[in-house]
């Protein structure tokens, strides 16, 4: 079993997964950072038997988001970037571990985007929460991460999706 810490949340990935938090690769922060004008990156890689797991992890559950732009926007650039990224570190990352994570991620025969939501529990016409989540479901499916994962997830803690392999606490 492993865990990772992401902010105020733990990720719980069976000892079957091999996991990294992508965005603090030495690759990712030292030498793919600056390309092309900046990149972005998801924030766990989680590769699981036949399948490569991009999440990223967004928790508005004390602070609202003040980004004005689209969080589905936002998360189909990381999650582009760092399909880029992957490609790049299997043939140069420095690092010998992430180079082999970076090409066995490769390998895989499919891409999954997860984007872990945490949302308050107040809801209000200015924070709706679970409507937007449909919105965002919708954006994400219909054009934003189509050719990479027809079938994107957007999930939380309180309602993790069947086939993802981890837990959230």
């Amino acid at each position: 079993m492993t865990t990772l810490a992401e902010g105020k949340l733990t990720f719980i990935f069976p000892a079957s997964c091999q996991v990294s938090k992508y965005d603090e690769w030495s690759f990712c922060r030292c030498q793919f950072q600056s390309v092309a004008g900046g990149c972005k990156a998801v924030d766990i890689l989680c590769i699981d038997s036949n399948v490569s797991w991009l999440i990223e992890v967004k928790d508005y559950r004390h602070h609202p988001r003040t980004k004005p732009s689209c969080i589905a926007d936002e998360f189909a650039i990381k999650v582009k970037d760092t399909l880029a990224g992957l490609a790049a570190a299997a043939k140069m990352a420095n690092d010998p571990n992430e180079k082999q994570q970076a090409g066995q991620s490769l390998k895989t025969k499919k891409w999954r985007a997860v984007l872990h939501l945490e949302q308050s529990s107040i809801q209000s016409r200015l924070r709706p929460g679970s409507a937007t989540t449909a919105s965002l479901l919708q954006k994400l499916r219909t054009g934003k991460l189509r050719a990479i994962d027809a079938h994107p997830i957007i999930c939380g803690r309180t309602h993790l999706h069947a086939s993802i392999p981890w837990c959230v606490q």
